[in-house]
């Protein structure tokens, strides 16, 4: 049996830019991407800290170190620039490979970078 669990967790991303003319996902700056192991267009849930949201889509890396969190599409409907929010990655596991499992976390500062 696999079980769903979670892998990457970024956790209190300030969300930077909102753009409904985009087709669809969430730009997010790509050294958070590689800090998380998080993949373009890997699928990720997103809770909103400010409205309650919750919502799936995908990620696109944005411009290093920039610390771009945009909404696009119809995932700009889902908050506001300022907003925070918390970006989850799961995956499937077997038994034998949650026994010394543990998901990357990493927490964020007001600018999006990795707080210390």
């Amino acid at each position: 049996m696999l079980r769903c669990i979670l892998r990457a967790k970024i956790h209190r991303a300030t969300v930077t830019e909102s753009n409904i003319a985009y087709e669809g996902s969430l730009t997010v700056d790509e050294a958070l991407l590689d800090a998380t192991d998080i993949k373009p267009y890997e699928q990720v849930m997103i809770s909103n800290l400010n409205n309650g949201e919750r919502f799936e889509t995908y990620v696109i890396p944005g411009k290093r170190n920039s610390g771009i969190i945009c909404l696009n599409g119809p995932t700009a409907r889902k908050g506001t620039v300022g907003d925070i929010i918390i970006i989850f990655s799961y995956g499937y596991y077997a038994e034998n490979e949650i026994k010394d499992f543990a998901p990357v976390i990493i927490k964020l500062d007001e600018k999006n970078r990795i707080a210390k």
